[in-house]
């Protein structure tokens, strides 16, 4: 048992090391406490880095190993920079050794230009070697894009060779020029949710094109922002929650239209018939419940009676040039998903010879079910074809972004990217968000965190490859959490989301690729900062150029009583909405269905009364806001009225761009998704619905003089 100097300096230790590798001491809640982060949650941590701290012995060992990491190789993984600056970065190499150094471009270009700086440091013995630490600096006429920095130098026993990856990255993203500078505005909706005739039992891509053209068309919108549309499992149950995917590269062939697939034309009339045949039993269009287990097992029988049918040479050549492209990561998932056809999708539960994509046996079961893995690649061929197809006709139908997809903050633990890039996740915690206003006791996503030592080790390629395929057909990207960039909530496993911790990540690294891939792809990125921020944080998105949420329930004037905050005075750079999918549509709002939720569910830590009577004061502080600008009369305002009043509010303000939820337009009050809940509430299965709560149809959308009005409303032509 250690005595109390030995207790003090383990934890001493414990607190050094956490700091070194990024994992908070300490923090500040919710309601403005400092929090000291207990020292049995750090060594849970930091083990999950592979930092063994649960001695003062091993602590000390640990705290040595990391002193020296930097000195044991010759240049490190990654350096991100940006445009024009001229960053400098140490190299070691034996003591007395000369190295020459040189850059190549991604064009294969070689540069030099690397000018040696000076550096006093005395050199050091690593690994029974003396190595010596020389500091450049890089020129400052780098072009954007992935370049490399090699290193050469010659000691004893011959040359020695190593080379750093170079991110060169735009200072800021900002809007397309494209879009001028007017604010714009768009639709928010639930893909899934939004079904017609032709849906099989769930919406789907061209349900999106449709909704989107309407909008585009007959409103003026210039977005539609959807749900993450990443991959789910491969058969039922399909996890409902499109924020819990098996990949973030790849996406869900839920959303595929079978009929619009080429192929399709090729079928006989036994094919066509049994399609007609699979279509009815996808589930009613108007069923009171979204069925995706149902929808898929269909669909999916449909896409093989497709993917069967011949393809031309030139569409053979074009699959062929998709899977070429997409390389070992489409091999990964679409092997992850045949062999999660025969031992189910949690692959934790598989044979341990199966466990890893490299193992012999994972490789003898893709050559043995070579058709089953073409059938999934073939999937997101088709996937990629028809988003292609849908962004260039939203582009067509006059909006100035088109789609603006969702990233999720991260994957299930047992699907195919923690499989694939399983060296990139951290074991033992899982993801997730302290105490906050609307989450009193915490959240636990049930996610296993990227680890940023692996990340910076492997130049952030997994990160880029992700970031790259969701802007490949999107004029926009939302980024869920993206404060998750910066610092994430780690969890030690068996314990509460209470007793987490933060763990910081290169946020200049990570969103400065961020930036160059949506600068690539002349795309807007929208980052969700709702909760608990780090103030400093709001202002580096901004000097970015990535725009933040703005929640108009959640935007109150801190600084001058707590009353809702002006609207001359809400972030230009913003995305600005009414409302989020995690709380009731409006109508539902200003009900305080929100509260009466939670208190059924038990996720309440203030009695129901307190929340009622807080929430009633905020809502009518806003209704108070209304009346002072002029947008709602002093006599009793129906809820539709008040409903366009809000929307009319953002238009007061600066911000670039507006949201109203289809839920809305529509004048549906339940919650897409009530966190904190996995089936205590039907998260991510409610259908789009009208007022009295029965499902409707898009078509309903495309005549109700409701939506037609909210949308004139919010694209600041109309109002009260």
């Amino acid at each position: 048992m250690p005595n109390a100097d030995q207790q003090e300096a383990h934890e001493q230790l414990v607190r050094d090391l956490a700091a070194a590798y990024g994992v908070a001491t300490d923090y500040w809640d919710w309601q403005g406490r400092h929090v000291v982060v207990e020292t049995a949650t750090m060594v849970a941590v930091l083990a999950a880095l592979d930092v063994d701290a649960a001695t003062e012995g091993s602590a000390r060992q640990a705290a040595a190993t990391q002193q020296d990491a930097a000195w044991a190789r010759m240049l490190p993984p990654v350096l991100v920079t940006r445009q024009g600056w001229q960053p400098t970065f140490d190299v070691h190499v034996p003591e007395g050794s000369p190295v020459d150094l040189w850059i190549e471009l991604e064009t294969g270009e070689h540069r030099g230009g690397v000018e040696q700086r000076e550096n006093w440091n005395p050199p050091r013995t690593v690994a029974h070697e003396q190595v010596g630490e020389a500091t450049f600096q890089l020129p400052g006429d780098l072009p954007l894009g992935y370049h490399w920095v090699h290193a050469r130098t010659t000691a004893q026993g011959g040359d020695r060779l190593a080379r750093m990856s170079l991110v060169v990255t735009p200072h800021w993203v900002g809007t397309p020029a494209r879009l001028g500078d007017q604010p714009r505005w768009g639709l928010a909706t639930q893909l899934y949710s939004v079904r017609s005739p032709g849906s099989w039992g769930t919406g789907d891509l061209a349900d999106l094109a449709d909704l989107g053209s309407w909008a585009a068309v007959a409103h003026g919108a210039d977005y539609v922002l959807v749900n993450p549309l990443h991959a789910a499992e491969p058969t039922a149950p399909m996890e409902p929650s499109p924020y819990l995917p098996t990949s973030r590269r790849f996406v869900n062939p839920l959303y595929l239209r079978p009929e619009l697939i080429p192929e399709h034309a090729a079928l006989g009339p036994s094919d066509r018939a049994a399609l007609r045949a699979f279509q009815e039993k996808a589930g009613d269009p108007v069923g009171e419940r979204i069925d995706r287990d149902t929808a898929w097992t269909a669909k999916r029988e449909a896409l093989r009676r497709v993917y069967a049918a011949p393809r031309t040479p030139g569409r053979q050549w074009a699959f062929d040039g998709y899977c070429r492209r997409e390389g070992r990561g489409l091999e990964d998932y679409a092997t992850w998903a045949a062999i999660a056809e025969v031992h189910g999708s949690d692959s934790l539960g598989w044979p341990t010879e199966l466990k890893h994509p490299d193992l012999p046996a994972v490789r003898a079961f893709r050559a043995e079910h070579a058709e089953a893995v073409d059938f999934h690649r073939w999937l997101q061929w088709v996937l990629d074809e028809q988003l292609a197809g849908t962004q260039l006709g939203l582009r067509r139908a006059g909006m100035g972004l088109g789609i603006m997809t969702d990233l999720a903050v991260g994957v299930h633990g047992s699907g195919a990217d923690a499989w694939s890039l399983q060296e990139t996740y951290a074991a033992g915690v899982t993801v997730g968000a302290p105490p906050d206003p609307y989450n009193q006791q915490g959240q636990d996503w049930n996610q296993p965190p990227w680890r940023p030592d692996r990340l910076a080790e492997a130049a952030y390629d997994p990160f880029r490859r992700m970031v790259a395929a969701a802007l490949r057909n999107a004029g926009g990207l939302r980024v869920d959490h993206v404060i998750g960039l910066f610092r994430l909530w780690w969890i030690p496993k068996g314990a509460g989301p209470t007793a987490g911790t933060y763990v910081r990540y290169d946020h200049e690294a990570m969103i400065g690729i961020l930036a160059l891939e949506a600068h690539r792809a002349d795309a807007v990125v929208v980052g969700e900062d709702l909760g608990t921020v780090e103030p400093w944080v709001r202002s580096y998105l901004a000097d970015r150029g990535i725009l933040g949420t703005s929640i108009l329930w959640f935007e109150m004037d801190h600084d001058h009583g707590g009353g809702p905050l002006p609207a001359e005075r809400w972030r230009e750079w913003c995305l600005a909405s009414v409302t989020t999918h995690d709380l009731p549509p409006t109508a539902g709002y200003l009900a305080g269905d929100h509260v009466h939720l939670r208190d059924s569910l038990g996720l309440l830590t203030r009695p129901v009364e307190e929340e009622l009577a807080v929430d009633s004061l905020e809502r009518e502080a806003w209704l108070g806001e209304l009346r002072r600008v002029g947008l709602l009369s002093d006599d009793g305002a129906q809820v539709q009225g008040i409903v366009e009043a809000l929307h009319a509010y953002l238009t007061r303000t600066p911000s670039r761009l507006r949201c109203l939820a289809l839920t809305d337009a529509v004048g549906d009050r339940r919650a897409q998704n009530q966190p904190g809940t996995i089936d205590e509430y039907p998260n991510w299965r409610v259908p789009l619905s009208g007022p009295d709560g029965r499902p409707i149809l898009l078509d309903d959308v495309f005549t109700s003089e409701r939506a037609a009005r909210l949308c004139a409303v919010t694209a600041g032509r109309g109002g009260t």
